[in-house]
């Protein structure tokens, strides 16, 4: 009997960065990057994605793994699969909006991170799952953050609103507000104000500066 190729994923390759964001922000990392359908998209077996992360592993210096890129968690079966054929050689993080929360329980054994990133217009409608994502990795152990990244028009109430929410879901979160880029933070005392005012909601909050492409990497 012919023996099949495993699980396939349209990925826009395993390039090497720093993070751009969230609590591992400026850490080198090798980025496992499902592609958007605008992107040059390469398609990898499960076992071959394992190997290059290996590969890769073994030529340099890296703090971790991250996957992120669109949609990772519709390639459930692909990324148990690849995750399976090896113990991964870095921690790994998982970089996604929080939509598909049943997705955590699978990968709990390989998972150091999730991170959970809401952005701009969407953050208040994608909020519900990704609260329970955020309360899926807090179940499974999982070291778990939730990144917000308003846009201009979100206001202070807003996010203040998805601070509280993420300590009911869980208290052991990690929050990271990111201002939108070109927010002259120098100049403007809001962020300073609104960060003292999440951390009465929630302790463990802080803000961060983005690292711009092509220097940051997702």
């Amino acid at each position: 009997m012919a023996q099949t190729a495993g699980p396939t994923a349209a990925l826009a390759g395993v390039p090497t960065g720093l993070q751009a964001q969230g609590i591992w922000l400026g850490r080198r990392q090798l980025f496992v990057r499902f592609a958007a359908e605008a992107e040059t998209a390469t398609m990898y077996t499960a076992a071959a994605i394992a190997s290059e992360l290996r590969r890769g592993a073994s030529r340099s210096k890296f703090h971790s793994i991250s996957i992120g890129g669109r949609d990772p968690l519709s390639n459930l079966e692909f990324l148990e699969a690849a995750l399976d054929a090896g113990t991964p050689p870095l921690s790994v993080m998982l970089d996604v909006d929080g939509q598909r929360p049943e997705g955590i329980e699978p990968l709990k054994k390989h998972l150091a991170l999730v991170q959970v990133t809401l952005e701009g217009p969407m953050m208040e409608t994608h909020v519900e799952r990704a609260l329970a994502t955020i309360r899926a990795a807090e179940e499974c152990g999982i070291e778990h953050a939730m990144v917000l990244a308003p846009g201009d028009q979100t206001s202070d109430g807003q996010i203040l609103r998805i601070v509280e929410q993420t300590h009911v879901a869980s208290g052991k979160s990690v929050i990271v507000v990111h201002p939108p880029q070109g927010t002259p933070v120098d100049r403007d005392r809001r962020w300073v104000t609104l960060i003292e005012r999440a951390a009465a909601l929630h302790a463990e909050t802080q803000l961060a500066l983005r690292l711009p492409p092509p220097t940051g990497t997702r």
